[in-house]
Parts: structure tokens; C-alpha cells; sequence
């Protein structure tokens, strides 16, 4: 089991908060509005932190707008120290068709650059509709530098009922955020809903090897 800070109280942290304490997890819930994350705690029934605190759990989750996510990491501070950080936002332009920032770059790389000493920063999450989260098993990409942070968000999201799938270091948080990118684009589009997610199939050749 993992203890899981979630900073945020909004649908993406009510759900993964769900599936966090349904999977055995310590869960502390922590947000600016301290009536919102007392009764998003008390839904859950995890514990409410004060917002800046040290986090109670070994891995944080940020689950704000992505032009939140950097402030907040900055404004924790050394609080984070030892943390694995874990940025889940999508940073989409107004009109739902771009990123927003233009440059080969990602707001988990971003929260690298401001994270303090000791803090692992892992991108998952992402292309995930929240819906999903509530109602299936869906995959999770991971992207990080540290395989020791991968490790624990792996045990994380396998204690969950969900499959990790590894797509390597944190530059490649920036196509994941593209990915999500596509999500949004396939649910107004190509498959017309928001009841999907992007995932892996493995398939085999006649003889078992793997294609």
C-alpha cells in the first residue's frame, strides 16, 4: 500500500481519491479552500491536510489546472523535498485544438525546474477522462527520470486495478501531453464520446513471438 497526497479537490481528485482508498492507501487531501478539502476528505474518508504543509504521503498528486500546478509546487517549497510528485494536467489551449505552450517542453518538466532538492517529478495520468477513472481500467502512461519514482507510482496504480505502462524519461511528459491532446480530439470527433482511453494492445505472431 502507498500513502498518497493528493493536492487538489476537484472531479480528477475526488476520483483518483477513490480508487486510492478503495485499493488500501493512506489518502490526505490538501487544497487552497480548506471547507473544500475538509469535505472532500470526509467524502472519501481520508484525512485533510493544511495547504502548504508537509505532505503526509510519500507520493504527491497535483490535481490542478495545469496553469496552477508550477505556483503550487513553488509555494510548497521544500515541503515537497523527498516527494514523489506526480503532475497529471493537461496544458490545452482556449480553443481545445493546440498546447499551450508552444516550446518542445511539459508542465511536469516545468515542476522539475522548481521542485526542490530530492523531489522526483513523474507524468501520469494525463490522458485519462475522469469519467473513465470511475467506471473502468484504463491504462496509465508514466513518464519520469527517476526509476525509483516510477517504481512507487507503478505499485501505486497496480494497487488500484490499473495497468502502468512505462514510456520513459520525463521528456517525453510533452507527448503525453499531446497524447491527452488526441483524447479530446477523438471524444469530439472519431469516436464521439468521452467513454474511452487510450491504451496498449500486444499482439503475437503465429508462433507466440510478440509483434
Amino acid at each position: 500500500m502507498s500513502s498518497i497526497t493528493i493536492i487538489g479537490t476537484g472531479n480528477m481528485a475526488r476520483a483518483i481519491g477513490t480508487l486510492a482508498i478503495a485499493g488500501g492507501n493512506a489518502v490526505e487531501v490538501m487544497g487552497r479552500d480548506q471547507a473544500k478539502a475538509d469535505g472532500l476528505a470526509e467524502a472519501l474518508g481520508a484525512t485533510a491536510g493544511e495547504w502548504g504543509a508537509v505532505p503526509a504521503g510519500d507520493i504527491v498528486i497535483t490535481a490542478l489546472l495545469h496553469d496552477a500546478v508550477v505556483p503550487a509546487v513553488i509555494a510548497y517549497g521544500d515541503a515537497l523535498a523527498g516527494k514523489v510528485v506526480v503532475d497529471i494536467s493537461n496544458p490545452f489551449n482556449a480553443t481545445f485544438d493546440g498546447l499551450a505552450h508552444s516550446e518542445e517542453t511539459s508542465v511536469a518538466q516545468k515542476v522539475a525546474e522548481v521542485a526542490p532538492g530530492g523531489a522526483d517529478v513523474v507524468k501520469a495520468f494525463n490522458t485519462i477522462f475522469r469519467n473513465v477513472l470511475e467506471n473502468g481500467r484504463p491504462d496509465v502512461f508514466i513518464a519520469a527520470d527517476s526509476a525509483q519514482a516510477k517504481a512507487s507510482v507503478k505499485e501505486f496504480v497496480e494497487g488500484i486495478g490499473l495497468r502502468p505502462l512505462d514510456v520513459g524519461g520525463l521528456a517525453m511528459a510533452h507527448w503525453l501531453e499531446g497524447m491527452g491532446l488526441v483524447t479530446v480530439g477523438l471524444a469530439g470527433n472519431g469516436v464521439g464520446h468521452w467513454d474511452f482511453a487510450l491504451g496498449v494492445d500486444e499482439f503475437e505472431r503465429s508462433g507466440g513471438e510478440q509483434v
